[in-house]
């Protein structure tokens, strides 16, 4: 070929090479709407791109911001030995707006995305979800078995219930250590704290009610900063990350494991108070000790909070009126009694543990549903710690009303669901500050009716069998 036409097939090639498609940006690994303080909604998207995509609203562009880097966070201490930690990967980067108030259509690539409802009329409640994978206790959960962690399951026929929101009321993380050496039923899981165990123990089996509503995120203390904490604070709590506030250092965990609550209005004079309780123990709290005044200063802002609505549900992960029960290593039943450090923190500014404007708080930790009304004036208690990860399957006593889950709390009625798997569902009734609550299997059949009314709530069916 002669020079020149060779220098001319050299130009045309390079001319075309610069007007051809740049590769499309990978799809987003996930995308979600995640409600925050006075109801603000969230866009969050998760992707292996190197920079945020565009999120349309009502047809219009917004530019959506770094949250979080695709980064490797160095091995901090965690609650497991050293040997059986690692340094948290997470190859993604998170990315995120707030919706416009009123926004009626929100996309990221294509993939819709479930704006708010002014007033929510279906809720969808779940806790617990993850597949648990812990050395310390020896428990080890068949994440490769959906019988055995139907999270998957469960999500979409909560999904299919086509709710207006969805809570999780705290532990969506559970594999925190390898699965042992020929144990066929949880065998090739991830561990740790990174992306890849986020993905398998919550993202991907949520995928499909994460498509279904906006969510509202209760943090439970598997979220904690010595536990899953830096993913909490990259994926899910709703408020801007804050350096040192990202569980990445121990030397910051006090400002890792404490956050103020919020609420979430749902409209008719009701609202959600959201309570980051993942830093509490059951071992109770005195003054002085860490948790003691972060409580404490929780608790007076619930009370200024609840003053905004007639009706308040009170969501956190730990049940300040509820129980579960366990048997010790000589094969005796004894009782967990609500959270001693709650109780005590709280207490400590109101005997009665809660402000008056709460009927009732939502809670999860204790794996079981439960129902607990009082004759005291102490709220109703739900538990909703049944949506995945091993149940609690210890009895309950067959006649509770001797117990008093606090001090002064005497119940009046009770129901529960011991060793069953599933989800609670809320919808409006037809006075306000009333709701009718639904227990439904891990399929979606419903198995127990409900009614709140006040502070007051009586289910038909006072134990499912």
């Amino acid at each position: 070929m002669p020079i020149l036409s060779r220098a001319a097939a050299l130009l045309s090639a390079a001319l075309l090479a610069g007007c051809a498609t740049p590769p499309a940006a990978p799809p987003p690994l996930s995308a979600y709407i995640v409600l925050g303080e006075q109801g603000a909604a969230v866009a969050r998207v998760l992707t292996t791109a190197s920079s945020c995509p565009a999120l349309l609203v009502d047809g219009r562009e917004q530019p959506m911001r770094q949250r979080a880097p695709a980064e490797t966070v160095e091995q901090r201490p965690t609650s497991s030995a050293p040997a059986d930690s690692k340094p948290s990967a997470f190859p993604v980067l998170t990315c995120e707006a707030t919706l416009p108030a009123g926004a009626r259509s929100a996309s990221v690539a294509g993939q819709a995305l479930p704006v708010p409802r002014a007033e929510p009329r279906r809720i969808v409640v779940i806790g617990d979800t993850g597949c648990r994978l812990k050395k310390s206790d020896k428990r080890y959960q068949a994440c490769n078995d959906p019988q055995a962690t139907p999270f998957a399951t469960i999500a979409a026929a909560a999904a299919r219930w086509q709710p207006d929101l969805v809570i999780h009321v705290g532990d969506y993380h559970y594999r925190e250590n390898p699965c042992p050496e020929g144990n066929a039923g949880c065998a090739g899981s991830p561990w740790g704290y990174g992306w890849d165990t986020w993905r398998e123990d919550f993202f991907r089996p949520a995928a499909p009610l994460l498509a279904a509503a906006p969510w509202v995120m209760v943090r439970g203390n598997h979220e904690s900063c010595s536990r899953a904490g830096q993913g909490w604070w990259r994926f899910l709590d709703p408020r801007p990350l804050v350096p040192g506030r990202d569980c990445n250092a121990a030397a910051n965990d006090m400002q890792g494991n404490y956050s103020d609550p919020y609420a979430v209005p749902l409209g008719g004079d009701s609202q959600l108070l959201v309570l980051d309780t993942a830093a509490t123990t059951w071992r109770g709290l005195q003054p002085g000790q860490p948790g003691w005044d972060q409580y404490r200063a929780n608790y007076r802002r619930l009370d200024e909070l609840s003053q905004q609505a007639r009706w308040n549900l009170g969501l956190n992960h730990h049940p300040i009126l509820g129980f579960g029960a366990d048997v010790d290593k000589h094969g005796q039943r004894y009782l967990q009694l609500g959270d001693a450090g709650l109780q005590q923190s709280f207490g400590s500014l109101n005997p009665m543990l809660l402000p008056a404007g709460v009927q009732a708080m939502l809670s999860g930790h204790v794996h079981l549903w439960q129902q607990v009304s009082y004759r005291s004036a102490h709220p109703s208690q739900f538990v909703t710690g049944f949506s995945g990860t091993d149940e609690d399957t210890t009895p309950l006593p067959d006649d509770v009303s001797p117990i008093q889950p606090a001090p002064g709390a005497v119940i009046d009625h009770f129901s529960s669901w011991v060793g069953g798997f599933g989800f609670m569902t809320l919808e409006r009734g037809a006075q306000p500050g009333e709701w009718q609550a639904v227990v439904h299997d891990r399929n979606g059949k419903e198995i127990n009716h409900c009614r709140l009314a006040g502070r007051a709530s009586r289910c038909e069916l006072t134990r499912v069998p």
